[in-house]
């Protein structure tokens, strides 16, 4: 059997969640995909996979092994790579993970820059507002907001972007401007729910001192420009990044509040793994897009 096309099936199919979902996403007959599972189960004398067509868990030996996996053919992916000349010349696949708005807005017009002068250098754009994790995605580099966690990682700041209370003069006119947070309590609120803006984060302008605050949403989304898109339409107030509101706020549609409570601007960075070897179209990349990027967010962040 082929062990590394075995390791990459089974891989498919933890990643998808069930067999039957890797098997479509491969091309592949259901039984051809369990039949290569076994035959490596039965190979290393062990279960992996506690299993049906539609549910996946792993055994404790197969989460040590999907581990093991994944570092292997991470490795084999390298050398093929090397081997081609993806370490010499800028040429192959690049993978950038970018939080959806951040990326439509800043990160694909890079991207967009970066391929007309690297014509052999090819993009996949992953947008999500949840942090993907970048060996899992089989990602290059990620474009991060917030403060970096993983040590781990090199990082390159490329900004920051302050978290703002907007709403529109219309609903200003007919609830009041809100003066102090406890005002927000008495409001309709329309309610992002976001790694980075959930709860809602204060602080005092005298003592500085951070605070939360719990408000009862009208209406709550999962993108940023929906949040925006309700409060110009007077549905409610919202707390939103400052660029997913720029627009609106600079043609008037939308006004800001309560300055004087913003917490600290939270940072941008360019994430990637850090690596022994760093592909050239990856090194490229980076000292493409990080001047770029940085003029982009220059007007954000500044209270």
């Amino acid at each position: 059997m082929d062990r590394l096309e075995a390791m990459e099936l089974l891989l498919s199919a933890v990643d998808k969640g069930s067999l039957s979902a890797a098997a479509r996403e491969l091309k592949i007959p259901v039984s051809t995909l369990t039949r290569k599972v076994t035959e490596l189960e039965e190979l290393l004398g062990t279960r992996l996979l506690m299993r049906t067509t539609r549910k996946l868990t792993l055994t404790d030996a197969g989460v040590e092994y999907i581990a093991a996996a994944r570092n292997i053919l991470s490795l084999v992916a390298d050398q093929e790579r090397a081997a081609t000349g993806e370490f010499t010349t800028a040429r192959g696949e690049l993978v950038v993970t970018t939080p959806v708005q951040l990326g439509r807005q800043h990160v694909l017009p890079v991207i967009n820059q970066f391929l007309t002068l690297f014509p052999d250098i090819t993009v996949r754009l992953l947008q999500s507002d949840r942090n993907l994790d970048l060996i899992d995605a089989h990602a290059d580099l990620a474009v991060r907001i917030g403060q970096l966690a993983d040590s781990s990682m090199i990082a390159t700041r490329i900004g920051s972007l302050r978290t703002i209370v907007c709403a529109s003069p219309a609903f200003l006119d007919k609830h009041g401007v809100p003066r102090e947070l406890d005002d927000l309590k008495k409001l309709p609120c329309v309610v992002f729910n976001s790694p980075y803006l959930s709860p809602w984060r204060f602080r005092m302008p005298t003592t500085r001192t951070p605070l939360t605050l719990t408000v009862e949403p009208r209406l709550q989304v999962s993108a940023p420009d929906a949040a925006v898109a309700a409060a110009v339409d007077g549905v409610g107030i919202t707390l939103v990044l400052e660029h997913d509101a720029d627009e609106a706020i600079r043609s008037g549609q939308l006004q800001i509040v309560l300055q004087e409570f913003e917490i600290e601007p939270i940072p941008v960075h360019i994430v990637h793994v850090s690596r022994s070897i760093m592909t050239i179209k990856l090194r490229h990349f980076i000292d493409f897009a990080a001047p770029k990027l940085r003029e982009s967010l220059s007007r954000f962040g500044k209270q």
